[in-house]
């Protein structure tokens, strides 16, 4: 039977700034060790900043986004738990101060041109900066750091940056995303269903295998 027979494919919507899609990357990569054929990820992406993002593109950190104090602790105590569940270091448990859309549209602009390895490289390769490494994933200089761990040309990322065409299509993928449902991320899907946080391998296995 060949690798196309038995890669089985999940759904991942979620964005570069959001702890617990990172935390379900590592639940992700977990089950993926698990089996013995290959899983590959058809990444979606999703803004969690579009509420707290002005027209000129910055990020408002005044923005009054309903979330307090109190949600935030509960956000870290989670973050927490999870990380020792995962076995994940992180060298923080949330990071309001980066917006993630330029990672997003470089991101974007790597799947859409390169092999899935290298896209997959470059995934894992943001996420890893931004939260092993403390890194600010909205600087251009972080990105193109980041590209060159994944071979790729750094007159990529800035090709993507520069290009405004590219942001508009990825604004249609975040509607869309709304449009299908989500509301929320990390969510996986497989076949018509779909689980929202960063829930555990065996989760996700009955996700993907349906047992």
């Amino acid at each position: 039977m060949s690798e196309t027979e038995t890669t089985a494919e999940v759904t991942v919507y979620s964005d570069y700034v959001c702890p617990f899609c990172y935390l379900g990357r590592q639940s992700l990569a977990q089950y993926a060790e698990s089996r013995e054929s290959p899983l590959r990820v058809d990444w979606h992406p999703f803004d969690l900043r579009a509420g707290k993002r002005a027209e000129d593109g910055t990020i408002d950190h005044d923005a009054d986004d309903g979330k307090d104090e109190a949600y935030y602790e509960r956000a870290r105590e989670n973050v927490r738990q999870l990380q020792e569940e995962y076995d994940a270091e992180m060298v923080d448990e949330l990071r309001t101060d980066v917006d993630s859309l330029p990672a997003q549209v470089v991101s974007y602009r790597v799947r859409e041109t390169e092999a899935y390895g290298t896209w997959l490289a470059f995934d894992e390769a943001v996420f890893d900066a931004l939260w092993a490494e403390g890194r600010d994933i909205g600087d251009p200089e972080v990105l193109e750091t980041v590209a060159a761990t994944a071979d790729i040309d750094p007159a990529v990322v800035e090709g993507a940056l520069a290009d405004e065409t590219l942001r508009e299509e990825l604004s249609v993928e975040f509607d869309r995303a709304k449009r299908q449902g989500v509301t929320g991320v990390p969510t996986f899907a497989c076949d018509g269903t779909a689980a929202r946080g960063a829930v555990s391998p065996d989760h996700l296995r009955r996700l993907v295998e349906g047992t």
